[in-house]
């Protein structure tokens, strides 16, 4: 069992089981990288401050570099019995460099030292995040430039409404992740302050100068509070709720994909590649990626109230329940670059079945919101419009008819407004085409919505 750093106060070992559970190694060693990054950093200003001697503050720093490098390779493992990876860190440039690494701690505490390397390692990670949602993101642009003119049914209350196109379709979930990508900032931001040399909870007698470890560090500023410093782990509950939403979206894309690859829709077609079969029926082509990226999202759900629960009845400063952040927010990282990087190649191969989207279209009368505004259009008020229109709609289903092919002499029955014109009016390619409000489904708005998109993508990049 590795000595522990804290032995000096207590007369016995502790417990094996004590040991374990109270380990965080198991976990915490992804952050060995920021860890001694971390180190380095306050080795350096320790040095410059004379608050231990120069020549020791090189040593350390060279030792440091040696175990990163160690790390890396392979060579050097990780101590399965050492309570978490800042013991670790020490421990082993202590046995490498003698009584020189025991200075390393100096003006610093654990408390403040985890805050640094999780905010460093999140940091990072927020990076990777954008960076797969940007890629979504741009797919989506791709795709919907090729589906300026699939002609689809637009739903609410999964009943068909009025016709969109694909391309329109597309870039709702477009701007969903332009949102995502936002929230991913404002987290950056909040995350990228420097908490090292708040000490335990009240800073430090030492000298030290903790601008010089914001800059070494590329932070943007330092904590205010030392309290605040060690205890915040808003930044983990901020970015849990940014993935959560994110992974919201996602699944309700997801969802319209699993509706979509259905024989009861057909509007598209994974490629074999991203579906599975089934071990008896062998006719079936399974969405198992949309649908475990469903389930995950609730996984995620749990990640962030895990966090928001352990926090809610903390007092100040520091306490051992807070090791339980690192376990959630690892987890609701992980999750979401899992779903991203596997979402993203399936809807780059999946097919488009753009005949099946126009003829589900041509059912539901989806046009009749168009039949009503061309009355309008002709002096009629909206809702005399609107009762008409119903009628028409009413009478179609009963002669098993559309407003398509239903009789000019139907239409004149009810309205003498009505004119040969009704036709061209109520087809569905004018429908969409006439919607050319910005934000709306005719293609030269769906083209600026994509070209807004890709201007926002640029200045995030």
């Amino acid at each position: 069992m590795s000595v522990k750093m804290w032995a000096g106060r207590f007369t016995k070992e502790i417990d094996e089981r004590v040991n374990d559970f109270n380990s965080s190694i198991s976990f915490d060693a992804r952050m060995y990288k920021q860890d001694i990054e971390g180190s380095i950093a306050h080795a350096e200003m320790l040095g410059e401050c004379g608050i231990i001697d120069k020549s020791e503050s090189e040593k350390i720093i060279d030792g440091l570099k040696v175990i990163l490098a160690d790390i890396q390779s392979g060579k050097l493992e990780f101590d399965p019995t050492a309570e978490d990876i800042h013991m670790f860190n020490e421990a082993e440039l202590t046995a490498r460099i003698g009584d020189a690494g025991k200075r390393l701690h100096t003006a610093r505490s654990r408390n403040d030292q985890v805050a640094l390397d999780l905010r460093m390692y999140l940091k990072a990670e927020i990076k990777e995040i954008e960076k797969l949602v940007r890629e979504l993101t741009e797919t989506l642009c791709g795709l919907a430039e090729k589906n300026l003119n699939t002609v689809m049914p637009g739903y609410t209350h999964l009943q068909r409404a009025q016709p969109i196109t694909f391309a329109h379709h597309l870039m709702a979930y477009a701007q969903m992740l332009l949102r995502d990508l936002g929230r991913l900032e404002d987290t950056y931001k909040r995350t990228n302050i420097m908490p090292l040399g708040s000490g335990a909870l009240a800073s430090t007698t030492y000298p030290i100068d903790r601008q010089k470890v914001c800059g070494l560090l590329g932070f943007d500023e330092i904590t205010q509070n030392s309290l605040d410093g060690v205890s915040d782990r808003d930044f983990c509950i901020e970015l849990a709720s940014a993935i959560s939403i994110l992974m919201m979206h996602l699944s309700r894309f997801s969802e319209e994909i699993v509706l979509w690859c259905s024989w009861e829709f057909k509007f598209i077609e994974l490629d074999d590649a991203y579906a599975t079969g089934s071990s008896i029926m062998p006719q079936k082509k399974n969405p198992d990626i949309t649908e475990l990226i469903r389930g995950k999202t609730g996984r995620v759900y749990g990640d962030l109230t895990t966090l928001l629960t352990m926090m809610k009845g903390l007092s100040l400063a520091y306490n051992k329940d807070m090791q339980e952040d690192k376990e959630a927010i690892f987890d609701a990282v992980d999750t979401v670059k899992l779903c991203l990087t596997t979402f993203i190649p399936m809807i780059e191969t999946m097919k488009v079945i753009p005949e099946n989207m126009r003829n589900a279209a041509a059912r539901g009368f989806i046009n009749a919101t168009d039949c009503a505004d061309y009355l309008v259009k002709k002096g009629l008020p909206f809702r005399d419009a609107y009762k008409i229109t119903g009628t028409l709609v009413h009478t179609c289903i009963e002669k098993n008819l559309t407003l398509e092919t239903l009789p000019l002499e139907e239409y004149k029955s009810l309205c003498d407004t009505f004119e040969e014109d009704i036709y061209d009016a109520i087809s569905l390619e004018a429908c969409v085409m006439q919607r050319k409000a910005a934000g709306g489904p005719a293609p030269e708005s769906v083209m600026a919505q994509i070209g807004y998109v890709r201007r926002k993508l640029d200045e995030k990049a």
